[in-house]
């Protein structure tokens, strides 16, 4: 299956929500502690390698990248210096980026596009704070601070335009509605640092969260004192995590171990499929919402790997 090289080390990978053959990549320099950042825009050619689009550069690492739902050339950027940035692939990279919003006083480390309302996206930072943003407006809409430490990931629900959750280094993830003063409701959901969270796309109280302490979580947020399964396979933190748009049961994660895993959180053998191609921590993972099983995954190696599960990343 095909592969990408890019010039820096890897941190997120998107696939297009409206065309098959597309994803962006979110890159940083020297591990993203330090240095130059860019987003690639690639595209994957059918029985061919990957070529690329666009790639847009900039002064400071790049941690995530979202597309917008509602703008089929519209990417989100999740920046190091604490902004983010709007790309418009329709012009030039000269006339790019199209906004910046500067308001996170620390590295923003996830952005998230509202799936339902089609017209809001979310930053999280280590600054602490989740913010909502409209992409025609320069300021913030809102700003959530309860966490006590670095915001790592924060997801809207797959059916509610107003609900998100967020994965905090404080050991929480807390579900939050938008038309509500403070967080409805704060998971102590492990004992170490949180890393990523994902919704179910087909039951939308179900949650997943993924920790330094090598495991993925299940919870359902109408009962959550305990975890609906736990998942262990992992050697080392877990980075991200994402359930299939396809199957209620299965989710995606990928690895500081450098392996992604395919799980099915509903059976007893949780584990149902393990990649291990990348040969650096594997930090970026999705699931194409188009095409059934097609995987993407990034790492601090500089690799891009497009494949349908079940094969090997590296069969070309």
């Amino acid at each position: 299956m095909p592969v990408f090289k890019t010039p820096f080390n890897g941190y997120s990978v998107r696939f297009s929500p409206f065309y098959e053959n597309q994803l962006a990549v979110a890159t940083a320099q020297n591990f993203g502690i330090l240095g130059n950042g860019r987003v690639h825009i690639l595209q994957v050619n059918p029985n061919g390698p990957i070529s690329e689009l666009a790639a847009f550069d900039t002064a400071d690492g790049i941690y995530d990248v979202c597309w917008s739902e509602a703008h089929d050339s519209l990417v989100i950027a999740a920046s190091g210096d604490g902004s983010v940035k709007l790309y418009d692939l329709s012009l030039p990279p000269t006339n790019n980026p199209i906004r910046s919003f500067k308001e996170h006083t620390r590295e923003v480390h996830s952005v998230d596009y509202n799936m339902v309302r089609k017209d809001s996206f979310l930053s999280a930072s280590w600054d602490d704070t989740v913010k909502l943003w409209t992409v025609d407006r320069n300021a913030s809409v809102r700003t959530f601070k309860e966490h006590a430490y670095c915001v790592y990931s924060a997801a809207w629900n797959p059916r509610h335009a107003d609900i998100f959750a967020s994965a905090s280094g404080d050991c929480t993830t807390r579900i939050w509605d938008v038309r509500e003063p403070g967080s409805t409701m704060i998971l102590p959901a492990h004992e170490f640092e949180i890393l990523t969270c994902d919704w179910n796309k087909y039951d939308d109280c179900i949650i997943a969260t993924a920790s330094v302490d090598k495991s993925i979580k299940v919870w359902d947020v109408r009962n959550y004192r305990v975890p609906i399964a736990v998942l262990n396979g992992h050697g080392y933190a877990v980075r991200k995590v994402r359930f299939s748009p396809h199957r209620a049961s299965a989710m995606v994660s990928c690895s500081y171990d450098m392996t992604v895993c395919m799980w099915d959180y509903m059976v007893e053998d949780a584990l149902i499929g393990r990649y291990d191609h990348h040969t650096e921590f594997a930090v970026g993972v999705d699931m194409s919402v188009l095409v059934e099983g097609l995987l993407a995954s990034t790492g601090w190696d500089e690799l891009v790997y497009v494949w349908q599960h079940g094969m090997d990343p590296r069969a070309a």
